[in-house]
């Protein structure tokens, strides 16, 4: 049983957002719900994939990479692609209010699917990118809410776990928003040493 939760978890690891994998009897299925098919993996293979020789692993995971089930890996986001979403993300903010766009992620950011971590490095680019557009933009001009949403819109369209907080200060009354992903926020959770209470969470793709 031990074993074919470790295998589960090692297809599960590398399988893209859209599929899901299921323990059956003979080993597991695979539905790929953006092509609406699914693909069986036997047992031995699945043994394989969690204790099997790197050449196995690799064979497996190409199968799957060229049946569109697995990515070779997730790519970094552009820095112009950081920038374009930074400031799409602050007029969308500007022109409809903070309020609806919480409501509005849903449509844009969904659950996250992938059962690893994000690694430190990958949040920590992003960070820095979202970080430089903002403040060299005099359009967002360091705005904590449109730095939140662009982290938490482009870490889940990679699959990756993010929980966007909305926070408060009492003396003197202030609001803060920020994205928390593994062990990193974007923007910093306490900026310049003030620490904000939170008040509202939003992971679940928005729920």
């Amino acid at each position: 049983m031990a074993e074919e939760t470790d295998a589960l978890a090692a297809l599960t690891r590398i399988l893209s957002p859209h599929c899901r994998v299921t323990r059956m009897a003979s080993g597991a299925l695979i539905a790929d719900w953006r092509r609406t098919r699914f693909l069986g993996m036997a047992t031995a293979d699945l043994r394989n994939l969690a204790e099997g020789s790197p050449e196995e692993r690799a064979a497996l995971v190409s199968g799957l990479v060229r049946a569109g089930c697995a990515t070779a890996g997730p790519k970094a986001h552009a820095d112009k692609e950081v920038g374009l979403w930074l400031r799409g993300v602050h007029l969308l903010i500007r022109t409809v209010g903070f309020g609806r766009v919480l409501r509005l992620l849903p449509l844009v950011a969904p659950d996250y699917a992938r059962a690893d971590p994000p690694p430190a490095e990958d949040v920590a680019r992003l960070k820095r990118a979202v970080q430089s557009h903002s403040r060299g933009s005099w359009f967002v001009n360091g705005d904590c809410k449109s730095e939140a949403v662009t982290a938490f819109v482009l870490l889940r369209r990679r699959g990756w776990k993010a929980v966007l907080h909305v926070g408060v200060r009492e003396h003197p009354l202030a609001l803060h928003a920020w994205t928390s992903s593994g062990d990193l926020c974007i923007p910093d959770a306490d900026p310049r040493g003030h620490a904000f209470a939170p008040v509202l969470s939003i992971d679940g793709g928005g729920q």
